[in-house]
């Protein structure tokens, strides 16, 4: 007997190549969605330790340099505050300074675009007062989501009485925000590696993909409730009671009483003018 030969078709070498594909829109996806991510699961891990002040005072301080630079009229006041906000910034590491400039910029652009029409008809006063205000506000704001974990600081909030719904809608939002960018995330890879060749079904996977999310993000919701009731969680969020100030928090309380009475001097110069 002959032994079996192999077919053909079996000795000859494959070489399948799929055709190219567009995957740009996939792989900004996956960029952003782990920028995202990377930026939560970072904020707060340059803490400074005993020159780190405490995030009550932190976010007490933040409030009333927002009101104070939003109702002022003096432009010196305005200025000093910028000046104060960037000798701050510089202490900070080059990755936080460069994410701080940049959100507080990009909104003073915004600003700036917005208000661009008053001030072709003569309103320049708001030109050049309104865009500083908003370059310090979200750049304070910006410095103190770097510094300060999410979770320190809807605790602090509670020590300024705002409302345990509103304090529970945001705790929960942001860690929504987590679990569902991991997931979403998995499901994304998954469409990227499975695109053998020209896939011209890529919205079909990316509408599957958000359906997905959906029923996911009820099956979390429900799951959340039944370990909430079955650990008695009540909805209440308690207030921190003791803590020893720090060198930082005492710099800030006089930090703090300084722009007040700065402000107060500017406030009495311009009434008598």
């Amino acid at each position: 007997m002959s032994e079996p030969r192999l077919p053909t078709w079996l000795t000859k070498p494959q070489e399948y190549e799929p055709p190219r594909d567009r995957d740009a829109f996939l792989d900004r996806s996956i960029l952003s969605m782990l920028s995202v991510l990377g930026r939560i699961r970072r904020q707060g891990a340059h803490g400074g330790g005993r020159f780190q002040p405490h995030t009550a005072f932190g976010l007490g301080f933040a409030l009333l340099m927002v009101l104070l630079v939003s109702l002022a009229h003096a432009r010196g006041f305005v200025l000093i505050a910028v000046v104060a906000l960037l000798v701050g910034l510089c202490l900070l590491p080059a990755r936080q300074i460069a994410g701080v400039l940049r959100n507080g910029l990009i909104a003073t652009a915004f600003s700036a675009l917005v208000l661009l029409p008053a001030g072709l008809i003569g309103n320049w006063y708001s030109m050049f007062t309104i865009p500083p205000k908003v370059f310090f506000s979200v750049s304070l704001l910006s410095m103190l989501a770097e510094n300060t974990r999410w979770e320190d600081i809807t605790r602090a909030a509670k020590t300024f009485f705002v409302p345990d719904l509103f304090l529970f809608v945001l705790d929960i939002a942001v860690k929504y925000v987590v679990l569902l960018g991991e997931f979403s995330l998995n499901m994304l890879y998954a469409v990227k590696l499975r695109s053998v060749g020209r896939n011209r079904n890529k919205h079909a996977a990316l509408s599957g993909i958000a359906g997905t999310m959906f029923l996911r993000s009820r099956q979390m919701a429900e799951e959340m409730h039944a370990a909430m009731e079955c650990r008695g969680f009540t909805g209440e969020y308690r207030r921190p009671t003791r803590f020893a100030i720090n060198p930082a928090d005492l710099g800030l309380i006089v930090l703090a009483a300084g722009m007040v009475l700065l402000y107060i001097y500017f406030l009495r110069r311009g009434m008598g003018q």
